[in-house]
């Protein structure tokens, strides 16, 4: 029996492969990588190693970003809803970890 995954991050694996069907043709994301739309108002494109997904700080953004978007995102990708600066010290956390 194989190990369950929380909802996010099934959810969250639906919309990587959603975002690697419609960005076949983008070379900006590097194999490993997902672009992300942080901000709460105007939005900035970051490009994140997968691997950040299970990262339990990272969930909370996704469970965040779950209960204002749904899965429809506004920006066609993953829209994660929290202030820039907050985003880059969680990721340079994460990079340095």
């Amino acid at each position: 029996m194989g190990i369950r995954l929380p909802s996010i991050l099934r959810n969250a694996k639906q919309i990587l492969k959603m975002q690697a069907i419609s960005a076949r043709n983008q070379s900006d994301v590097p194999k490993g990588h997902i672009a992300v739309y942080v901000g709460e108002i105007q939005r900035k494109r970051f490009v994140v190693p997968i691997s950040y997904l299970k990262h339990p700080s990272f969930v909370d953004l996704l469970n965040r970003s779950e209960e204002e978007f749904g899965f429809c995102h506004p920006m066609g990708g993953l829209t994660i809803p929290c202030r820039e600066d907050a985003f880059i010290n969680l990721t340079d956390r994460l990079h340095r970890s």
